[in-house]
């Protein structure tokens, strides 16, 4: 994992998260998950690799693992602050910690921080796509050609990325052609309103059902996809995320 500069944080802020709920909810699904933590002290040349052992919202506290290091946590404790990387669910999650001191947890010894205002929740197109809700779905309104019968047609979505959509083809209305372009798609979006878009289709899979019925899951890519209609979309899958993490969290 790369480093971050500050550069690039100020460019990703539209990717903070400062809801003290959602950050609570990231970061005990981080510790549960057990996933690792870059823990740069002074950046690059003075890195730590530690996980995240608990989670305190009543004391505003989080508390990690120790370094290895003697001489190195000395170096963490005396820092005004720390960045911290990693990730959840293949999305890379950036943090300050500040405050940081030893503590005793467990019958040992590690390293408490206060509970970061706000967290970086990158989300890029080619690591993550949110499933669309099974009940009441989404869908996709695909004007046809003339070849596939013309008018149009109501496609319920699978899953969404800011890259395109997954779309379920149950009647098999649109074929399999890789590479075939549909203009002026629409999708109401819950809470966000109406995205219009043109979509490719770049993958198809036919797939059987439990109920031994079968539909076809189409992968399909936006294409020209206005600014504004994006964030549109950036939007409504920040919505879905948020939903999910007040569940994880027993809210």
């Amino acid at each position: 994992m790369q480093a971050i500069t500050d550069a690039e944080l100020a460019n990703w802020h539209d990717y903070e998260v400062e809801s003290r709920r959602e950050i609570v909810a990231l970061l005990r699904q981080i510790s549960e998950k057990n996933q690792l933590i870059r823990l740069l002290v002074k950046g690059e040349a003075d890195v730590c690799v530690t996980s995240l052992l608990h989670v305190d919202p009543d004391t505003e506290t989080i508390i990690l693992d120790r370094s290895v290091s003697a001489e190195q946590n000395a170096r963490i404790v005396a820092a005004k602050q720390v960045r911290c990387e990693t990730s959840l669910d293949k999305i890379r999650i950036l943090f300050g910690l500040e405050n940081l001191r030893e503590t005793a947890f467990e019958g040992g010894t590690a390293l408490a921080a206060d509970l970061p205002a706000s967290l970086i929740r990158l989300q890029r197109r080619e690591y993550y796509r949110m499933p669309t809700p099974l009940t009441n779905p989404v869908r996709a309104t695909i004007p046809l050609p003339p070849e596939l019968g013309g008018g149009s047609a109501e496609f319920p979505l699978a899953d969404i990325s800011c890259g395109g959509i997954a779309i379920f083809d149950n009647k098999h209305q649109l074929g399999t052609t890789i590479g075939a372009t549909f203009g002026n798609c629409k999708m109401e979006l819950p809470d966000v309103g109406i995205v219009t878009c043109s979509l490719q289709i770049r993958n198809s899979l036919d797939m059987t059902l439990l109920n031994n019925k079968t539909t076809r899951r189409l992968g399909c890519q936006f294409i020209d996809i206005s600014r504004a209609n994006l964030a549109g979309v950036q939007r409504y899958i920040t919505k879905l995320e948020r939903e999910r993490n007040a569940r994880l969290a027993g809210f």
